[in-house]
């Protein structure tokens, strides 16, 4: 297995490259307006670190999202087109579902005493907690999890107040907003190390790899014009 992994869903342009067992090389930039001048010397570096060629590769794995849709469009465009070129599988994973996964939260010990099964508790005993991220407007983009892979609601896109929160929050956006996350925690962006090593393990949903985009695009196709000329009268 050689699985190309790369996520343009955040400010985060993310990439690397697994054999399943461990990430071979990997590459983050953060930037949230150039990830199509970011995205593609990204997979050339990755590729030349492991001193592997495309022709190599056997799936790719991209973030589907959800995300803003010019970054978003970025990275899976250039996963399909891959994939149809080397005639290999492309596989979406859900974003939010990458940082969940990582998340940097203390775990209850296994055997000893968790409390009870409640509404901000999952069955093992782990405390549910939310993933988000930046959707830009004053938005972010989010969903709750009972435990590192499992996601009970989302992904959604509110307002951060009116999610607010005392549960840890995971991601960027709950540390652009303090006053509604005041538990935040890592990591700030997903890992496109984290990403190829869950797909190459099946620990998320894969998905097909079209965006989660949650709204319209900021920019919208032009209507058809009016005529500006007077019609005769009958």
């Amino acid at each position: 297995m050689l699985l190309l992994a790369f996520d343009t869903a955040t400010p985060a342009v993310t990439v690397a490259l697994s054999d399943g067992r461990g990430v071979l090389a990997s590459s983050l930039v953060v930037d949230a307006r150039r990830h199509g001048e970011l995205l593609a010397p990204g997979i050339e570096a990755v590729l030349r670190e492991a001193g592997a060629d495309r022709r190599d590769l056997t799936a790719i794995a991209v973030g589907v999202g959800p995300g803003p849709f010019t970054g978003l469009r970025v990275g899976l465009v250039t996963a399909r087109t891959l994939g149809h070129i080397l005639e290999i599988p492309v596989h979406g994973v859900c974003t939010l579902d990458v940082l969940a996964a990582a998340a940097e939260i203390d775990e209850p010990a296994q055997g000893g005493s968790v409390g009870p099964v409640g509404p901000d508790r999952s069955a093992t005993g782990a405390r549910s907690f939310l993933v988000a991220t930046d959707a830009r407007r004053k938005e972010v983009y989010w969903a709750r999890y009972a435990d590192r892979y499992t996601r009970v609601d989302g992904p959604r896109v509110d307002r951060p107040a009116d999610i607010a929160t005392t549960d840890l929050v995971i991601g960027r956006g709950a540390r652009l907003y303090p006053d509604a996350f005041p538990q935040a925690s890592g990591p700030d962006d997903p890992s496109a190390g984290d990403l190829a090593l869950l797909v190459a393990a099946r620990r998320v949903p894969l998905l097909d790899p079209e965006p989660l985009y949650l709204r319209r695009p900021d920019v919208a196709e032009p209507g058809a014009r009016k005529s500006v000329l007077t019609r005769p009268v009958a």
